[in-house]
């Protein structure tokens, strides 16, 4: 049986296609359009950070969102970050499942509507999915390059009708090595810290439906 790495390696070339598909050619205008938001624990009140999303274009015409992140007050060590599909931080679970569009710029959080939920149907393509947070002394940094969001309009835009937000889990996305891991908390575990995704000032929100 194939582990989920190697899954996800025959995968990355697909899913690579999948993200060019969907975010559409890019625009002169799409370059230097941004976000921030403001992250708050969700239990703990000494936690508190922010995280600033710049897009830019490739010169292969590639839409990409470099996400910078400092967080202060969180435990030593890793913690998966992810991106979520509501903009709602009261409580932490208000922001749902992970920001995952599927083919159709809809995502699937928590298998809802299945009866028998397909394994990792939950992010079944990860879209949203950052690396780690690495915290020593009680900060964390992240610098992070994605082209599997956009900020401008489009199916893959984290700046839909709803927003999103930042979840900042307890422990590491270990990215599910073994199809067995789904059902340890591979992608982090408990929700610690939230963030509101928010457009910079008089940059409008986007519709998941626009082309």
């Amino acid at each position: 049986m194939k582990t989920k790495n190697e899954i996800g390696r025959n995968l990355q070339p697909v899913i690579l296609s999948f993200a060019l598909l969907l975010s559409g050619a890019a625009t002169a205008s799409a370059d230097g359009l941004e976000a921030e938001a403001d992250i708050r624990g969700c239990n703990n009140p000494d936690v508190s950070g922010t995280a600033t999303l710049k897009e830019q274009v490739t010169a292969e015409g590639i839409k990409e969102v470099v996400v910078h992140m400092k967080v202060k007050g969180l435990s030593d060590g890793k913690h998966a970050v992810h991106i979520h599909e509501v903009g709602a931080c009261e409580p932490c679970g208000a922001a749902k499942g992970h920001h995952d569009p599927g083919p159709f710029g809809e995502s699937r959080p928590d298998s809802a509507g299945d009866e028998t939920p397909a394994k990792d149907i939950n992010h079944p393509y990860h879209m949203g999915d950052l690396i780690n947070l690495e915290v020593k002394n009680g900060v964390g940094t992240m610098k992070h390059t994605t082209n599997r969001v956009t900020l401008s309009p489009g199916r893959l835009s984290i700046l839909d009708a709803d927003g999103s937000a930042f979840i900042i889990h307890t422990n590491p996305d270990t990215y599910c090595d073994e199809e067995t891991d789904l059902k340890k908390g591979c992608a982090g575990g408990s929700r610690d810290a939230c963030g509101i995704i928010r457009a910079a000032e008089g940059y409008p929100t986007s519709d998941a439906e626009s082309p």
